[in-house]
């Protein structure tokens, strides 16, 4: 009988995965929602696609990658009429062409150029992308985003590219060992991701506000978000191929 190359990374996931949704549905009851109100995410950057398939197989609903290269090597390979499929990484605008039809939705645009792009390729394929605008909102130079300040105004412009659907808010913050300080910023992301809504512009739906990753999705959850973008919780530690 021959091996199976991936049966450590499998056992892994099907450890993991229970425990995962216990908890995110311990800190929807907590944040008086329901389980089901939040999008479980499964990030598979690194993941191999047995694995990733193994997971649709067991109930992953929805994953994200992080680089088109590895998108590109695995999208004949999902089965997306079973899991959505979107795309969560740092996007360059040359890259934009690979993504409709591909990705149901762009989780990282910030910038007037990628939102640009995105309008253009979009209409050329004569569907819409649905977009979530990054934040940066631990004002990290290493990071891309939107500053705060600028966050409305910026929405107010792409907001009007034809192709795209602004359909809420992403935000990677700062590593912190501090609760505290991961509760602040999740926080004032539910406070924009509110504010903004309230203003109920065209063509702008605060239907997802993704934010909180392996180790502080509970609190993610806990103010208010909607998407939890969860990989090496689910998966095990990254492993990287050797260049």
């Amino acid at each position: 009988m021959t091996e199976n190359p991936f049966e450590d990374r499998i056992a892994c996931f099907d450890n993991n995965y229970p425990r995962v949704r216990e908890e995110l549905a311990r800190a929807a009851e907590r944040s008086g929602r329901r389980p089901e109100e939040i999008t479980l995410l499964a990030a598979t950057k690194t993941v191999p696609l047995p694995v990733v398939c193994h997971a649709i197989d067991q109930g992953i609903r929805c994953i994200g990658e992080n680089r088109v290269q590895e998108l590109l090597e695995k999208s004949d390979g999902i089965d997306r009429s079973r899991c959505d499929v979107q795309f969560i990484g740092r996007l360059q605008t040359n890259k934009v062409k690979f993504l409709p039809k591909r990705v149901s939705c762009i989780q990282s645009v910030d910038s007037l150029r990628l939102a640009a792009e995105i309008s253009r390729l979009c209409q050329a394929e004569k569907i819409r992308m649905d977009v979530l605008v990054e934040v940066n909102i631990g004002r990290e130079e290493s990071k891309g985003g939107i500053l705060p300040e600028a966050l409305l105004a910026f929405i107010d412009q792409i907001r009007e590219f034809p192709g795209i659907h602004v359909s809420g808010l992403m935000a990677i913050p700062p590593v912190s060992d501090s609760v505290s300080q991961k509760l602040k910023n999740f926080s004032a992301m539910r406070q924009y991701y509110v504010d903004i809504a309230s203003k109920k512009m065209d063509n702008v739906f605060m239907d997802c506000l993704s934010m909180g990753m392996s180790d502080d999705f509970s609190q993610a959850i806990q103010c208010g978000a909607t998407m939890v973008r969860v990989g090496s919780a689910l998966f095990g530690a990254r492993k990287y191929a050797a260049r």
